[in-house]
């Protein structure tokens, strides 16, 4: 009896705070094919309480019990769209993979500052209610992919490298895929294995935050303001000397650091700066952050970019300038050359992990996220 495909669901909100995207995933006779794609982006209000609990503040466990709750309200509606558009009924659809937004991101594990007691283990948290999620649709929903990770002693991200090595590995040849989140994270294939996969420090995050408070745009579309602009030398400088940055791999990172608090520390010492040329130091750091990582892998030849960052022109300019200033074989392509387009990427990975959990298959995230072995990511809420 040949194979029924399998669908699947994968949901991605960033931290870029723009909003969800879905895509529905057919995976049959070793294939993976996207059949349905939906986005739909947060309201206002939403996205200033989300921002809002990445920082400590008042009454925060009710703020984001509540704020997780409308978070789903806006993944189902996206599951429904994607369902009515397919023509599938949920009873088709295995489950719904989403690992919620994040908030906070401290896996580091810390001594004990008591003799003979067991290391303190660190933590990630990511506004969610499954449960919610499979009463509102009907589909068994796995989510909370990160916490046993982090239990095993790895970073709990990036996750997505090993969908990376699924879709774009390439025999014989070292690729590099990098994703601009509001975050960036880049993975190494080597062949058909991960030579390394981690956060490369900020993406969209500090670009997007800075434009919004003086322009009022939600980004800088195609980084036309940025491109205006002139690259401040000591600022640049100044952001960099950020020690995240010479940490070597394993590594994750979040708006717990790279966040509007953080700049505005670096900003102190250049009260004249102009607003674009801020925004054309910032996507300078994010290109350069990028392009640092990559150059320490001297194999790669091409880096595969997605995410939002990957529509950002101008930044996808000064990544391949300087790569190229070093390397001049390297190509920068967009990850719909390889038949993914950008915002399609996340969505999809989480799909495919949400089936690696269903069939209850381990991920090796040693080289990855640093964990102890072997592990099976996400918890089951069936419907």
């Amino acid at each position: 009896m040949a194979d029924q495909a399998q669908y699947t669901i994968g949901l991605m909100s960033g931290t870029s705070l723009d909003g969800v995207d879905g895509v529905l995933v057919r995976f049959f006779e070793g294939k993976t094919s996207n059949v349905a794609v939906k986005s739909s982006p947060f309201a206002p209000q939403l996205i200033a309480e989300l921002l809002a609990l990445n920082t400590s503040g008042a009454d925060e466990l009710q703020r984001a019990a509540r704020a997780a709750n409308a978070l789903v309200q806006v993944y189902a509606h996206v599951v429904q769209a994607l369902c009515m558009d397919a023509g599938l009924s949920a009873g088709q659809i295995s489950a719904i993979g989403v690992h919620g937004q994040t908030v906070r991101h401290q896996p580091q594990w810390l001594a004990s500052e008591q003799a003979n007691q067991a290391d303190l283990p660190g933590y990630t948290i990511q506004l969610n209610n499954p449960a919610l999620l499979a009463e509102l649709t009907g589909i068994d929903v796995v989510a909370d992919f990160r916490s046993r990770d982090v239990a095993a002693r790895g970073q709990g991200a990036p996750l997505a490298p090993f969908f990376h090595q699924a879709w774009f590995a390439q025999a014989q040849r070292t690729v590099g895929v990098l994703n601009i989140g509001g975050i960036s994270n880049l993975t190494v294939l080597d062949g058909a294995h991960i030579t390394a996969g981690f956060d490369c420090g900020p993406g969209n995050a500090l670009m997007d935050g800075w434009c919004k408070l003086h322009t009022g745009a939600a980004y800088d579309d195609n980084g036309a303001w940025a491109a205006r602009g002139v690259v401040l030398t000591e600022l640049l400088l100044a952001l960099q000397d950020e020690a995240y940055f010479a940490l070597p791999a394993p590594k994750s990172t979040g708006r717990d650091l790279f966040n509007a608090a953080w700049l505005a520390g670096k900003l102190v010492a250049f009260p004249h700066a102009q607003a674009a040329d801020v925004q054309a130091t910032l996507t300078e750091l994010t290109a350069w952050a990028c392009a640092q990582s990559l150059l320490a892998y001297p194999a790669a030849s091409e880096l595969v970019v997605c995410g939002g960052g990957a529509l950002n022109g101008y930044l996808m300019r000064r990544i391949a300038a300087l790569l190229q200033a070093q390397r001049p074989w390297v190509q920068v392509i967009s990850s719909a050359e390889r038949g993914l387009p950008p915002l399609q990427v996340e969505a999809t990975a989480f799909a495919w992990l949400a089936r690696k959990m269903l069939r209850r298959e381990a991920l090796p995230l040693t080289a990855v996220t640093g964990a102890r072995g072997a592990r099976v990511l996400g918890a089951l809420y069936p419907a």
